[in-house]
């Protein structure tokens, strides 16, 4: 036990026994007037006056102090815990606009690659599309001039056919060897200026 306690308890231990001891018992009692007569004794009224001063200096002295560091203490403890609160109030506050921030950050960036990819495939779709177009008319140019190539190929064959023909219905006709050469240009002459040559 500290001395501070010690003078504590030694305080309040006097306290009461003047509390206890009535002082007007040291007092001679003289015949009631005054304010004796209406039932008060002015020493016993003073040694009550004591008594609840020295009750008060004893309260003050060995219950006031702790009570009120006590009260203090309670006080700062909540004042803490009302200050974390709010800290943690604010954090959690944060961290939800955080979160808000970032799920926006990955909804635009999700947009964008949607919309990349939809402008990537627009272009392949038009790249594919032209291509299709160009091996298209590749085809039938290609296919035009197979068959121009064909017909004139055809129709020169008819001519040589047309022109031995004529050579071996000439020589028969007159019986006898023709120029060959010779009769193979007229005949190439006159199926130039013929329909069947002006259409080649």
């Amino acid at each position: 036990m500290t001395s501070k306690s010690f003078a504590r308890v030694g305080v309040v231990t006097l306290g009461l026994l003047l509390a206890v001891v009535p002082f007007s018992a040291l007092a001679a009692e003289e015949a009631p007037t005054g304010i004796a007569a209406l039932g008060f004794s002015l020493p016993g009224l003073i040694a009550q006056l004591v008594n609840f001063t020295i009750l008060l200096v004893v309260l003050r002295l060995a219950l006031f102090g702790p009570v009120m560091r006590m009260l203090d203490e309670r006080k700062r403890t909540i004042q803490q815990g009302i200050d974390r609160a709010a800290q943690a109030a604010s954090a959690a506050t944060a961290s939800e606009a955080d979160a808000r921030r970032v799920l926006d950050e990955a909804r635009a960036e999700g947009q964008q690659a949607v919309a990349r990819a939809q402008d990537a495939a627009a272009r392949l779709r038009e790249e594919l599309e032209g291509r299709a177009r160009a091996d298209a008319e590749g085809i039938v140019t290609r296919a035009r001039e197979e068959i121009a190539l064909e017909r004139d190929q055809a129709i020169e064959q008819l001519r040589r056919e047309f022109a031995d023909l004529t050579i071996a219905a000439a020589e028969r006709v007159i019986s006898q060897s023709l120029d060959r050469a010779a009769h193979q240009r007229l005949i190439d002459e006159v199926l130039l200026n013929s329909p069947l040559g002006q259409r080649g």
